[in-house]
């Protein structure tokens, strides 16, 4: 009777300790706060030309930041501010241009914003983020698919590091940029290719 008072003493103290440290691992699973390094952060798009092939480019400032909960795979507050002025495609004059009210009207709206609303999870690794992305003044929404690469202590900068790509496809026309759209010139659909890493507060 002894032994068996014992033994059951001692499964219920393992099984209180188990439950407490589920418990404890629970309350300590949390969004965690995260800053876009900009010196890790792309992106770019990809724009028929004429109809000769897809023409690349990319903004080579930006920012942003966001909260990550890397038990549940849980992204919120998405912000990520791009300069429209450093377009970047290789070509000067064309640079200028894209740059012009033409297009970007960098002087006027020297930011485009993406703000994310809500997420959705497609598999272990990857999701969907559907925001809003305001362009010349003008809000529309966006949809990006991402995947989560990779998250770990950084080898160079000693810092917990996320890794992200995302894409997603707007019409440029929706945000009032219709220069050459209708003589197919150049095309409407633009196609975004981003990647960051971002580092942990």
């Amino acid at each position: 009777m002894r032994h068996l008072f014992m033994r059951n003493s001692i499964l219920g103290i393992l099984t209180l300790v188990t439950l407490g440290v589920f418990a404890t691992g629970r309350a300590y699973a949390e969004s965690m706060e995260y800053t876009i390094d900009p010196s890790h952060l792309t992106v770019a798009f990809k724009v028929h030309h004429v109809g000769y092939f897809n023409m690349v480019g990319l903004f080579a400032a930006g920012s942003g930041a966001f909260s990550f909960d890397e038990d549940t795979a849980t992204l919120s507050d998405l912000k990520v501010v791009v300069e429209t002025k450093s377009v970047f495609t290789g070509h000067k004059k064309r640079d200028a241009h894209l740059r012009s009210a033409d297009f970007l009207n960098a002087s006027e709206f020297p930011e485009m914003v993406f703000v994310g609303k809500t997420t959705e999870k497609t598999g272990e690794r990857t999701g969907k983020v559907h925001g809003e992305l305001t362009l010349l003044g003008v809000t529309r929404p966006i949809t990006l698919d991402v995947r989560w690469n990779k998250s770990a202590d950084h080898p160079i900068y000693k810092r917990w590091t996320l890794g992200i790509d995302a894409s997603g496809v707007l019409k440029r026309s929706d945000f009032g940029m219709a220069y050459a759209v209708k003589n197919g010139w150049i095309g409407d659909e633009i196609k975004l290719m981003i990647g960051f890493e971002a580092y942990r507060e």
